[in-house]
């Protein structure tokens, strides 16, 4: 391991991230990385061997007190000889001071918890199909028409610091939708549907209430065919947000474990009916 290098990525190495991210299965969407390297642009590692690389984690730092790690896979053939924790290591140093989330697979949390996370609740992924009519009713806005400003306001709540350049690049990404609600003067919660891999995701799906809710995915999930498949990324403890998945006939995929190292922050969980992305947050 002697010449086991750790550094940041270029903004063309995200892509192999990214790339690893599908082997893995995790669905990656297609213009994440431009969204992710937007975000914080020396968050993403790399560890080369001999040149060539091995390992990836990112390490997103928002504002000054929150960071996100994600995508933390090591190549297979290099798995087990410690160059993963090496690179794990090097992520956690880079936030340093820093309270940290990231959303793991569940029957890791052991690891993570020698690391000092805890957990904070889980996230749960479901799968079902798109197409149907957008509702009527309800006043859905294209995010595009309304100043930035406004819909960063919205969202700030959301995260527990800013994480206002992220955003900016999330709701305009290439072959995407963002929508919102707007009603007596103001946002009353949005949601963006990307395509990725396989089929599309909606993320973040934020509202004031069920209804809302309800009335934006089914507007965003309007605006692709009935044969292509949609993911949400539901946490566990909002029963309202299960209860949209399952009265819409989706099925459940997978979970993940939302864990912090410092502190669960307090977040308007009940409002969450879509987690923005498992790999930033």
């Amino acid at each position: 391991m002697y010449d086991y290098l750790i550094r940041a990525m270029a903004r063309s190495e995200i892509d192999l991230a990214i790339e690893w991210a599908a082997r893995e299965d995790w669905n990656p969407g297609l213009h994440d990385a431009d969204c992710y390297f937007a975000a914080d642009p020396n968050g993403f590692l790399t560890g080369l061997l001999s040149g060539k690389p091995i390992a990836t984690l990112s390490a997103v730092k928002y504002g000054d007190t929150f960071g996100f790690l994600g995508f933390y896979i090591v190549s297979p053939a290099f798995r087990g000889q410690g160059y993963g924790i090496q690179i794990w290591n090097a992520g956690l140093n880079y936030l340093s001071g820093r309270n940290v989330g990231l959303d793991g697979v569940v029957d890791q949390q052991k690891n993570y918890k020698k690391s000092g996370f805890v957990l904070a609740y889980r996230n749960v992924r479901y799968e079902g199909s798109g197409g149907g009519d957008c509702p009527e009713g309800i006043d859905i806005v294209d995010l595009a028409s309304l100043p930035f400003e406004t819909v960063d306001s919205y969202d700030k709540p959301f995260s527990p610091d800013d994480r206002s350049e992220f955003i900016k690049s999330w709701v305009c990404q290439p072959d995407s939708h963002a929508l919102g609600v707007w009603h007596a003067g103001k946002l009353n919660g949005y949601g963006v549907i990307r395509p990725c891999r396989t089929g599309y995701k909606i993320g973040p799906l934020f509202a004031d209430t069920a209804a809302i809710a309800e009335s934006l995915f089914l507007a965003l999930k309007s605006k692709i065919g009935p044969n292509d498949s949609v993911f949400l990324d539901v946490p566990e403890i909002n029963d309202k947000a299960l209860e949209l998945a399952e009265t819409c006939n989706m099925r459940v995929m997978f979970e993940t474990a939302r864990m912090y190292n410092l502190k669960i922050p307090d977040l308007p969980i009940k409002r969450i009916y879509g987690v923005t992305s498992f790999e930033v947050g």
